[in-house]
């Protein structure tokens, strides 16, 4: 490797381990992923509860069952707002070496502080938009200001001190007591401010100017091709491309989930086709660069032992969407051979998975964000439809064809290799 090429990777590795250490970015993307159990259990309501089988249909909503298995989505993807806001407060806040459970708290009390209330018949009630997706982006942003004021604050040493022998639970409770106050006391100004103005709340004002247009920008056909470029690229020089961006995948795109979750809920079909549901399906299948595809390949066409050796241990992770041993086992990091097809098999699959659910070939997945290991075929059942099954059989035989030509190029390199080595 030229000497230009390690400065670039070297720089390339710094950039992304800066973005990757920022505490801001970090507890976002860790807070969200501490909410994940929350999502997943809403989800999994959601998808029992809206089975596509006119009888079951039909049985649950005659007996009223229909009703009760969607009441734990109404109690987490409904709400996960609020779950966000105490999660990205706890980890920036335990980031500080500080308690995160109090910050959390403090967090959550200002996130209702700037929720509007409405009377409806002499009852006060919370609109639960605000407490769902469409909150989301208030309660990030709530989570990481009230958590940094707190930090701050305690920090300061603005906090009242308990004398010795105060049991720990009770000097806990009163240390956060003073940054509590003022923090409240700081998000109720702004709420008040909000109601002077047209949007009359902090939600509708984030939602107008930034959640909404974000989303639209990172839902939209080029902001996912720009997406694939930017991970994949990353992923040559050994830097984890999905990790990278992680803040900015799930700050956008598990929003984007969440809404298909509560249409489909609320009876109706889901509109975004762009989730972190369908990067997992309909994208990088196998793991990142699609290498799924590549896993088969060499296990059963290489004749090199070494190559065939290796398809042999890498396909099963493969199927669980665990691709290391590929990434760094054949390895894909920095290898002009198949640099083209890694970019290029998630690329096609990104363009023809859109495209074909836009002309409604195929449903839309339903935006349940994927846990890590969900394994390929499985998640497509998760996603919502049988027929997302079709969609990554007819993807991993595509990606088959593209890995192939630069496949028999490493292959018989690698066979060469061995040929030369019994010889000698």
């Amino acid at each position: 490797m030229s000497s230009r090429s390690e400065a670039f990777q070297a720089k390339l590795q710094r950039v992304s381990g800066k973005i990757g250490e920022n505490r801001y970015l970090k507890s976002v993307s860790e807070g969200l992923l501490l909410a994940l159990p929350v999502i997943i259990i809403g989800a999994l309501s959601t998808l029992i509860a809206n089975i596509n089988i006119t009888a079951y249909q039909d049985f649950i909503t005659e007996t009223g069952l229909k009703g009760v298995l969607n009441l734990p989505a109404q109690v987490t993807i409904s709400l996960i707002a609020l779950y966000a806001v105490f999660c990205i407060a706890y980890k920036l806040t335990t980031f500080y070496k500080q308690d995160g459970v109090v910050a959390g708290i403090i967090a959550l009390i200002s996130f209702f502080v700037l929720t509007p209330f409405l009377v409806v018949d002499d009852a006060t009630t919370i609109p639960v938009e605000f407490l769902g997706a469409q909150g989301l982006f208030v309660a990030i942003i709530v989570g990481l200001l009230s958590a940094r004021l707190y930090v701050f604050i305690v920090e300061s040493g603005w906090a009242i001190k308990m004398p010795p022998g105060v049991p720990p639970t009770v000097e806990k409770t009163f240390a956060g007591l003073v940054p509590g106050i003022l923090i409240v006391i700081l998000f109720t100004i702004i709420s008040g401010l909000f109601k002077l103005t047209s949007f009359e709340s902090a939600h509708e004002f984030v939602y107008s100017f930034v959640q909404a247009p974000l989303q639209n920008i990172g839902g939209g056909f080029w902001s996912m091709i720009v997406l694939i470029l930017v991970v994949h690229t990353l992923w040559l020089f050994g830097i984890h491309g999905t990790l990278a961006i992680l803040p900015i995948l799930y700050g956008v795109w598990i929003p984007l989930g969440l809404e298909n979750l509560d249409a489909i809920a609320a009876g109706n079909a889901p509109e975004n086709i762009v989730n972190t549901g369908f990067l997992a399906i309909a994208i990088i299948i196998g793991g990142a660069g699609a290498t799924l595809s590549l896993s088969i390949l060499l296990t059963f066409f290489a004749k090199s032992k070494r190559y065939k050796t290796l398809g042999k241990l890498a396909i099963v992770p493969g199927i669980f969407n665990i691709n290391e041993p590929m990434i760094f086992g054949l390895p894909i990091v920095l290898n002009p051979y198949l640099a083209i097809p890694f970019i290029l098999a998630p690329l096609v699959n990104g363009i023809i998975s859109y495209t074909l659910m836009n002309l409604g070939v195929f449903p839309l997945v339903n935006g349940l964000h994927m846990p890590v290991g969900t394994p390929v075929f499985v998640n497509s059942i998760l996603a919502g439809s049988v027929m997302l099954i079709l969609l990554q059989a007819i993807l991993i035989v595509i990606n088959i064809f593209i890995y192939w030509p630069f496949f028999k190029i490493i292959d018989k390199k690698a066979l060469d290799e061995e040929t030369t080595t019994a010889d000698a």
